[in-house]
C-alpha cells in the first residue's frame, strides 16, 4: 500500500549496444527493501507453487525488509544452489502467481533474489563448505549445464565424490554458451564454479561420455551415473533453399559469440557475423530474442523477428492468476531495435548464383479452432505470399529431444514418445542410471534444470541407502 513496483533502471540502449555487459543499473539497498515490504505474507502463497525449486519467498521477503540479509540468504538457499544465476535469467513464475499481482504489479521477487545472493557473495556469507564426511560412493554427472551443476552440488553435500564430464574445454552448458553475456556475465559462473571445485567436485572437461570415456568405464568406475546432457537437437526448418549459406540455427550463433566475447578464437572458416546484414530470426522465444540482441550489437543492418503463432494481447486476463499468463513481452533486445512479425510462415530461402540465402519467402497464417477436435490449428492465408530480403537466418525454434546416436544407444536407455529419456522418477530403464533436466523432461527453463538436478541427486541417495538396507 505504500510502494509501488520498481526495478533497476536500463542502461540506455545507445550505451549497452557498445558492449556485453549487463544491462540493469545500480538499485540501492534501501530500495530493494522497500520492494520487499510490498510482499504481504499471504496465508496461502501461491508464489510458493510458481517456483519450481519451492522457494519460500515471503520469509526472505521478510528478512530482506529487516535487513537481515544473512537470514535472508540461508533461507534461499535452502531450497535455490544458484540464486545468482535464476536472479537473473529466470523469467520469474513465481511473480506470475504472486497474490499481488491479481490486482497490482506483482511484488519484484527476482530483483530480490538476486539482491541476496550478491549481497551474500560481498559479506563473505557463501564460502566453500566441503562435507563433514565420504560416503565412499561415486557418481558420474554428464554434461555440467544448470540440472548437472545443481545434481552436482547436492550429491556433494550429500557426501558422495561427484566428478562431472563436459565435453566442451569449459564448464557450464547452457549457462556459459547459450546465455549471452548481457543476460549473465561469465564472471558469474565462474565465481560459482571455483566454490564448487573448493568443495571437491571434480571437473573433467574436454571429455565426452561415450566417445572419449566409455560407456564400460562409466558403469565400472561410478557407483552411479546422471545424465544431464540437455535437449541438443535443434527444430530444423525443411522448406525449399534450407542447404543455403547464411541459414545457421540460432545456438551455433549465440555459442559462437559467446566464446568471442570470452576471447576465445574462432576459425575463420566458421565464423557467424550479422555486422551489416539484413538478418531475420525465425523463432519468437527466449532463444529468438537473444538472437536479436546479438545482432544488434554485431551493427547488423536491420534485423527481423518472425513467429508462426498469432499475437499475444498486451494485458492478461483477470482468470489467467496464478498461472503463466500468455501475454505479449518485451524484451531489453527488442528495445535496442528490432521488427517483429506474427502468424507468418516460412515458404522457401531464396538462393543467390552464389548459393547464399538474399531473401525468405513468407506467407501469413490464420489461426482457429480445428472443428470436433481441442485443438487449434492454422490455415494459409491466400494472397499474403511476400518476400523479405535478408542476408543472415537464424533457426531459433527450439529443441526436440538430446543426440542419440553415441552415449545414449550406447547405454541402452529406453526413450519416451518425444525421443526424450523415460524415466521412472529420475531413474532410467539402466539400474544406476539417471537423467535429469532438458535431457528427460524436454527443452525447458533454467529454474527447471536446477529443481530437477537436485531431485534427481536425492533420488540417488535414496539408491545408495537403499542398498545399503
Amino acid at each position: 500500500m505504500t510502494y509501488g513496483r520498481e526495478l533497476p533502471a536500463s542502461r540506455l540502449p545507445e550505451e549497452r549496444l557498445q558492449d556485453y555487459h549487463e544491462i540493469p543499473a545500480a538499485f540501492p539497498e534501501e530500495k530493494t527493501r522497500n520492494q520487499a515490504a510490498r510482499c504481504m505474507d499471504c496465508g496461502v502463497p501461491f508464489c510458493h507453487a510458481g517456483c519450481p525449486l519451492g522457494n519460500v519467498i515471503p520469509e526472505f521477503n521478510d528478512a530482506v525488509y529487516r535487513a537481515d540479509w544473512q537470514e535472508a540468504f540461508q533461507l534461499l538457499s535452502g531450497t535455490n544452489p544458484f540464486p545468482e544465476f535464476t536472479g537473473r535469467i529466470c523469467p520469474a513464475p513465481c511473480e506470475a502467481a504472486c497474490v499481488l499481482g491479481i490486482n497490482q504489479q506483482p511484488v519484484a521477487i527476482e530483483h530480490i533474489e538476486k539482491s541476496i545472493a550478491e549481497i551474500a557473495f560481498d559479506r563473505g556469507y557463501i564460502r566453500p563448505k566441503a562435507p563433514a564426511f565420504r560416503s565412499g560412493r561415486k557418481v558420474a554427472v554428464i554434461g555440467s549445464g544448470p540440472a548437472g551443476l545443481a545434481a552436482a552440488a547436492e550429491l556433494n553435500r550429500y557426501g558422495h565424490s561427484v566428478t562431472l564430464f563436459e565435453r566442451n574445454d569449459k564448464v557450464g552448458g547452457l549457462l556459459r554458451y547459450g546465455i549471452p553475456d548481457f543476460k549473465l556475465e561469465k564472471w558469474v559462473l565462474e565465481r560459482r564454479l571455483a566454490l564448487m571445485e573448493a568443495e571437491g567436485i571434480r571437473f573433467r572437461t574436454g571429455v565426452e561420455a561415450g566417445v572419449d570415456i566409455s560407456v564400460g568405464a562409466l558403469r565400472r568406475d561410478f557407483d552411479a551415473v546422471l545424465l544431464t546432457g540437455g535437449s541438443t537437437v535443434y527444430r530444423d526448418l525443411p522448406v525449399p533453399g534450407r542447404q543455403g549459406g547464411g541459414i545457421h540455427p540460432a545456438m551455433a550463433f549465440l555459442e559462437q559469440n559467446n566464446r568471442r566475447v570470452a576471447g576465445e578464437p574462432i576459425p575463420p572458416e566458421s565464423v557467424i557475423l550479422a555486422t551489416g546484414k539484413h538478418v531475420v530470426v525465425i523463432g519468437g522465444g527466449d532463444t529468438g530474442a537473444d538472437c536479436v540482441g546479438t545482432s544488434n550489437r554485431h551493427r547488423a543492418a536491420s534485423v527481423t523477428q518472425l513467429e508462426l503463432l498469432a499475437k499475444p494481447p498486451a494485458e492478461c486476463s483477470a482468470d489467467s492468476w496464478p498461472n503463466w499468463p500468455l501475454i505479449l513481452r518485451t524484451s531489453s533486445s527488442h528495445e535496442e531495435g528490432c521488427a517483429r512479425e506474427w502468424a507468418v510462415r516460412t515458404e522457401s530461402f531464396e538462393l543467390n548464383a552464389s548459393g547464399d540465402v538474399c531473401a525468405i519467402h513468407l506467407s501469413e497464417v490464420i489461426w482457429g479452432p480445428v472443428q470436433g477436435e481441442n485443438r487449434f490449428d492454422f490455415t494459409r492465408k491466400v494472397g499474403s505470399e511476400r518476400r523479405i530480403p535478408c542476408d543472415l537466418v537464424l533457426l531459433a525454434m527450439g529443441f526436440m529431444h538430446p543426440r542419440h546416436e553415441g552415449l545414449l544407444q550406447d547405454l541402452g536407455v529406453v526413450l519416451d514418445e518425444r525421443g526424450n529419456v523415460k524415466t521412472t522418477g529420475f531413474a532410467t530403464s539402466i539400474p544406476g542410471v539417471f537423467a535429469a533436466g532438458d535431457m528427460r523432461r524436454g527443452q525447458s527453463l533454467v529454474v527447471w534444470a536446477i529443481a530437477e538436478g537436485r531431485d534427481a541427486a536425492r533420488e540417488i541417495n535414496q539408491f545408495f541407502q537403499s542398498e545399503m538396507n
